[in-house]
């Protein structure tokens, strides 16, 4: 029987870096198995698409952070919101901001009672190269974490999230607001964004290493990994969009 072809704009090539604990964790969690296999498919938009993952101890020795990194189509950087200091996070960015490789960043451990969200945004922001864009927010952290907000669809259902998301509703409309600031800053059309074109937008700028999104993790109680395959198929480069010599040179 043959085999059926792949076309290569569906297939996302992407390097976990972070903990080797939270970055097998975060495997087992995206295949839904104990013993996840080389890729997994997903549906996204009414496209199918192939998500091929590896892993990279974000330990291990510069040199070898260095060639994960360039020789990587896309980088999802695991932030640990319960450390205090995260000097590796920052080394990660910045190889990857200077070999133009993609990046997301997943905040985890949300639910720890010592997690600071805005410290991990501002240790992103701080670290020269691109502007963190947060696409999520956290209901709380510690033990009042409730889960999390997905900020770009607010605008549909702005009517109503003020009941919605009750006490968090006044962070989630400055953080809705400020995404759109800084994905609109940049054009003259005046009309509110549709989501598609927000979709569009994101994978732009990240392409292009000017933004790098920022998502939450659910606990780890949860299985709920769509938005995070959403956004992994949706702003991520496909190999066809990853133009980088390095690559011809180390495989």
């Amino acid at each position: 029987m043959a085999t059926k072809a792949i076309d290569p704009q569906s297939i996302r090539n992407v390097t976990l870096i972070g903990d080797p604990a939270d970055t097998t964790r975060l495997l087992h969690r995206l295949h839904g198995s104990a013993h996840p296999g080389p890729e997994l498919r997903w549906s996204a938009d009414r496209a199918d698409h192939t998500i091929r993952l590896s892993e990279v101890s974000s330990h291990a020795p510069i040199p070898i952070l260095q060639r994960a990194i360039r020789v990587a189509d896309s980088v999802i950087a695991i932030v640990n919101a319960a450390e205090t200091n995260a000097p590796r996070l920052e080394t990660i960015l910045q190889i990857a901001d200077d070999h133009q490789v993609a990046r997301l960043c997943l905040v985890t451990a949300l639910d720890d009672p010592t997690a600071n969200f805005p410290r991990c945004l501002r240790t992103i922001a701080d670290t020269r190269g691109a502007i963190p864009l947060t696409l999520q927010l956290p209901l709380g952290t510690g033990t009042a974490f409730e889960g999390v907000i997905d900020l770009l669809p607010l605008w549909a259902l702005e009517p109503l999230a003020a009941e919605i998301y009750g006490p968090h509703w006044k962070s989630a409309e400055h953080g809705y607001h400020a995404l759109i600031r800084t994905l609109t800053e940049d054009t003259t059309d005046s009309t509110e964004p549709t989501l598609d074109h927000l979709h569009r937008r994101i994978r732009s700028l990240t392409r292009l290493g000017d933004v790098v999104p920022i998502l939450c993790s659910a606990t780890p109680r949860s299985n709920d990994t769509a938005p995070l395959l959403d956004a992994i198929v949706r702003y991520l480069p496909s190999p066809l969009n990853v133009c980088q010599p390095e690559h011809a040179l180390d495989y």
